[in-house]
């Protein structure tokens, strides 16, 4: 399944229809096929976020949503949870890994989902 989010409004894309084909979506999808059933029952999804600027594949976990980014130009994936309401610092999301984009699609599907695995993230 795939989102759209733009001036705070959250839609669903319907399948090839609304969906954006830009590079950075066509290369989250790629991703998204290949985690593994235990990232597919976390409710892996594909969002267009425009209001925070990224693309990326939005795991709904145990702890809050947790969102791999797509790298923009000669960036990085980023790995970031989400936190419902501002920490005591203020901050609304938490950077927990890197992934440079040396790496194919499956073997970032492979890292993300491990990370998500081994830390608790996921049942």
């Amino acid at each position: 399944m795939e989102i759209q989010i733009s001036d705070g409004i959250v839609r669903r894309v319907r399948g090839g229809q609304n969906a954006p084909m830009t590079g950075l979506a066509i290369q989250a999808r790629t991703i998204a096929n290949f985690l593994p059933l235990l990232c597919q029952r976390a409710g892996a999804k594909v969002v267009h976020n425009t209001d925070a600027n990224y693309t990326g594949i939005r795991f709904d976990t145990k702890v809050g949503p947790v969102v791999l980014e797509m790298p923009v130009g000669d960036g990085v994936y980023r790995l970031v949870h989400e936190l419902i309401e501002p920490d005591e610092k203020g901050r609304t999301e938490v950077e927990m890994r890197r992934f440079p984009q040396i790496y194919k699609p499956r073997g970032v599907a492979h890292m993300t989902a491990e990370f998500l695995r081994s830390r608790g993230f996921l049942k």
